[in-house]
């Protein structure tokens, strides 16, 4: 297994997990970047996991300063997890946010995915807050 750089060739593959982890959220294919901060994971050429982070320059829940490299989002084939892909690719963001000047690595997860909870402490994250969202309309 490695971990490259999202590219062209990658697009097809990386495009059908993230529908998978994602839905119908997963957005417009056409505003899927190439590199700068998306990552797939590959083994025998095929992307079995991806990668996307963001440097964000605005407030970070639970961080300190500024830039902070956020984690967008990850996924993993569910057949090639607990084999180390996610931890590659996380080191693979963690290097590109550094290289980018940023100290602290943030991520999110919904409130009551637990899997997501464990990954993230499995992967060195230590939870900061939980936040209710409300809005209503005016």
């Amino acid at each position: 297994m490695i971990v490259a750089p999202a590219a062209p060739e990658h697009r097809e593959r990386w495009l059908t997990l993230r529908a998978t982890l994602w839905g119908e959220e997963a957005g417009d294919p056409a505003d899927l970047p190439e590199g700068d901060g998306n990552f797939v994971a590959l083994a025998d050429d095929r992307v079995i996991g991806f990668a996307e982070a963001a440097v964000r320059q605005d407030y970070v829940n639970g961080c300190d300063g500024s830039p902070v490299l956020f984690l967008e989002g990850l996924f993993v084939d569910p057949g090639h997890r607990r084999r180390g892909v996610a931890r590659a690719l996380i080191a693979a963001v963690a290097d590109w946010g550094r290289a980018r000047g940023c100290s602290e690595f943030a991520s999110d997860a919904e409130l009551d995915n637990t899997d997501s909870h464990a990954m993230h402490r499995a992967l060195g994250f230590v939870e900061t807050e939980r936040v209710v969202y409300f809005r209503r309309e005016l």
